[in-house]
């Protein structure tokens, strides 16, 4: 490749990078796409997935799908009227976001397990929303209207995030932090049901939680009749569920049959409170036209508000500072839910293709009049035990919904808040994060324990906005905290020895330090020739850790290597302020740094680098600087196990890598203050810059042939396949008859 060339001030440089064959702009383009015409009809069939599956559709899944469907669609009846009822909006709307969801979302599915609907933590979240708009404008918009304009507003945001491919975004919160406000936002849930319970009122159940506790503890002696009707559903619920995993387990040939009345004991304990609630209240009607206990009573029968939803402009503005936290509980929870079921039962979901799957159910669902739904764990693991074959299973579902609208309203009347809050309060309890998954974290990663538990007692003692916060801000601190101080260590050689003949021997390189439960601290580990460094960077060389990084090995390079001046014959005015020397008269200082050996290579292993920057590439060239200040003659810097071709580039356009062919020296890349060039005089003047490289053996390759011919391109001779052929390289330029040197300490540096 011809090099190129331009002026800089009054000198004439030429381009690094542009002087060996590197990787271009132009590379980067064409790998982006081969063929963009072929990849955009791709695009277009990736977002409709049930286009790959639904031609081979059959029977054998239509049996699971119905089974799966039509189990899921008892069971979203009641929990949707329940989470409507969290959300403060009439239980029909309940309903309407679980008949769009479940329908809608099985054409957009790449999972076939999650089922969409209303959830217990987004129905909070909409109360809290609605709450927050109707105390700064008072009776303006009514409660259905405000989440409507939620759910449209969200699911825009979520659509546009999926169709850009934006998806990844979400892995940047880690699970602990998804668990502890999902941890938070349960027992917040549950304190708030509590009062639903037992008949309780006289207070503001949507306050912080531990007000609701302290607030339900001193209003027990008001308890009502509702109480009899709520603890006996959920007391049923539970007794239910543990009998018939009890018998499942002690009968295993018939576990299925037990997991299906399982299954049913939603509906079927809905059903018989509903009954007592009507031979209770039917004959008991005050002339005030209330019941001895709180029933749902009119629930309209079908789709009432069907038609395009209307979108105040107004209202936006006050939903705006709440969309946020709205719209990362839409992403997680789904995505969550679905990478883990999808993790469970062997197949792969698509992040992007889910999110907008929720964004279209949610744009959508506005025009039926329904509010944020997204997945269901509760729910999709019932799916998934249900023998559910493909996300077809969602149209049964809908099908039980539409019965439920249209045929059921009647009955609907008699249900008792109470036993919704016990259905509520039975679903929500298994979001609660076990002792054993929280003991998991601590003995995982204790600062993630840490975030996870932060996130918990935010919520409790907050909301779950800033729970949802303050796991968020957390773990991005910890991320930075991680990229800011990366491990690396000082390497040394342990050769280990073969049990076969037919093995030879091999040398292995490991921190010079031993490492407590990872290294056997009785192995010998021999460091480098004298006058050889040898660094292993654990992590991308990015801005945040360059600084840290260069202190590392310069301080290094400083403790254990011979000063190239003696300074001792320099006058105390002509040192430097911050660097003096060795005392004059004090031999004990000169000879302690004459026993040390001079400083010839430095090899870094870069097979732990993934990325590098530009304030990483001027680390190391500042690097480069200041131990060839040190040592006072060029060093020579190899680098091993490069895998990036624009690692390649970058290093190149630093001026490493090269061999005699390309003098070219560059000292400053990151140029900051407009006083010079950036590059040195030397970039003009090959004798000059021949003349500090002394060690450098730019025309051969240090033995990394192959049939084909050299592993790595000989333009970078400086370049290596591996960490052994790098540090043997190193050593062979030594020159003759030092002696070895003796075991020094070495650590890694951040934590």
């Amino acid at each position: 490749m011809a090099s190129s060339v331009k002026k800089v001030g009054k000198k004439i440089v030429a381009y690094p990078e542009e002087q060996v064959p590197v990787v271009s702009v132009g590379d980067w383009v064409r790998d982006l796409s081969k063929n963009p015409k072929q990849d955009f009809i791709h695009y277009l069939r990736s977002l409709f997935p049930i286009l790959g599956w639904i031609h081979r559709y059959n029977l054998g899944w239509l049996t699971g799908d119905v089974i799966a469907g039509l189990t899921v669609g008892m069971v979203v009846v009641p929990q949707s009227m329940s989470y409507a009822q969290i959300a403060t909006l009439p239980p029909q709307y309940g309903l309407y976001s679980a008949f769009v969801g479940v329908l809608i979302y099985c054409l957009f599915a790449t999972s076939k397990d999650v089922s969409i609907g209303p959830v217990a933590v987004m129905s909070l979240t909409v109360s809290q929303i609605i709450a927050h708009v109707d105390k700064i404008h008072p009776n303006k918009w009514g409660g259905p209207q405000i989440a409507t304009t939620v759910s449209f507003v969200c699911g825009f945001i979520v659509l546009g995030i999926g169709l850009l491919r934006l998806g990844w975004i979400v892995e940047f919160i880690p699970a602990p932090a998804v668990s502890g406000f999902m941890t938070g936002s349960a027992i917040n849930i549950v304190a708030g049901q509590v009062p639903g319970l037992m008949g309780i009122t006289g207070f503001n159940t949507r306050a912080a939680t531990y007000e609701v506790i302290i607030n339900t503890l001193k209003g027990l002696p008001g308890t009502t009749k509702d109480a009899a009707f709520g603890l006996t559903a959920l007391t049923a619920l539970y007794v239910i569920r543990i009998v018939c995993d009890q018998l499942a387990k002690r009968y295993p040939r018939r576990a299925r049959l037990f997991f299906f009345i399982s299954v049913f004991r939603n509906a079927f304990v809905v059903i018989v409170v509903t009954l007592a609630s009507w031979l209770y209240c039917r004959h008991r009607k005050s002339k005030s036209g209330k019941y001895p206990i709180k029933i749902l009573q009119t629930v309209p029968r079908g789709f009432q508000h069907v038609g395009s939803p209307h979108i105040d402009p107004e209202l936006v503005s006050a939903l705006a500072s709440e969309i946020p936290v709205a719209t990362i509980i839409l992403l997680l929870e789904h995505i969550a839910i679905s990478k883990s079921f999808g993790r469970v039962n062997g197949y792969k979901i698509n992040p992007n293709q889910e999110l907008i799957a929720i964004g279209v159910t949610n744009t959508v669902g506005t025009v039926f009049g329904a509010y944020p739904a997204t997945g269901s764990f509760s729910r999709s693991a019932l799916k998934s035990k249900s023998g559910v074959r493909t996300p077809a299973a969602g149209i049964l579902t809908a099908i039980v919904v539409i019965v439920a609208l249209y045929g059921l309203t009647p009955a609907f009347f008699w249900i008792p808040t109470a036993g919704l809050s016990a259905v509520i309060i039975h679903a929500v309890a298994d979001l609660v994060a076990s002792p054993a998954q929280v003991y998991s974290y601590w003995r995982v990663s204790p600062i993630e324990f840490v975030i996870w538990l932060a996130a918990v007692l935010v919520t409790v003692f907050s909301t779950i906005e800033d729970g949802i916060y303050t796991s968020i801000a957390s773990s991005m601190a910890l991320l930075l905290l991680r990229i800011a101080h990366p491990r690396g260590n000082f390497l040394g050689k342990v050769t280990i020895k073969s049990n076969s003949p037919k093995s030879p021997s091999r040398d292995v390189f490991v921190p010079l330090k031993p490492i407590t439960g990872v290294l056997n601290p009785q192995l010998k580990v021999d460091p480098p020739a004298p006058g050889v460094i040898v660094y292993r960077f654990e992590e991308s060389y990015l801005y945040p850790n360059t600084s840290l990084v260069n202190s590392a090995i310069v301080d290094y390079v400083k403790k254990y290597t011979r000063r190239g001046k003696d300074m001792t014959t320099v006058k105390y005015s002509d040192r430097p302020w911050n660097d003096p020397g060795p005392r004059a008269g004090v031999a004990a200082e000169a000879a302690d740094n004459d026993r040390k050996p001079p400083l010839y290579a430095i090899v870094l292993d870069f097979s732990g680098v993934s990325q590098i920057d530009t304030t990483g590439v001027q680390a190391l060239i500042d690097t480069r600087n200041e131990v060839e200040r040190w040592a006072d003659r060029p060093i020579e810097f190899h680098f091993a196990t490069i895998l990036s071709p624009w690692i390649r580039r970058a290093l190149i356009a630093g001026g490493f890598g090269l061999g005699h062919g390309h003098p070219s020296k560059v000292t400053e890349i990151a140029l900051v203050v407009p006083y010079r060039g950036g590059y040195s005089d030397s970039a003009t003047d090959p004798e000059t810059d021949l003349k500090h490289q002394p060690f450098q053996r730019g025309d051969i390759e240090d033995a990394e042939p192959s049939e084909e011919g050299p592993v790595v391109p000989v333009d970078t001779p400086f370049f290596h396949f591996d960490l052994a052929g790098a540090v043997e390289a190193a050593e062979s330029g030594l020159p003759s008859g030092l002696p070895r040197a003796v075991s020094r300490e070495s650590g890694s540096i951040g934590k």
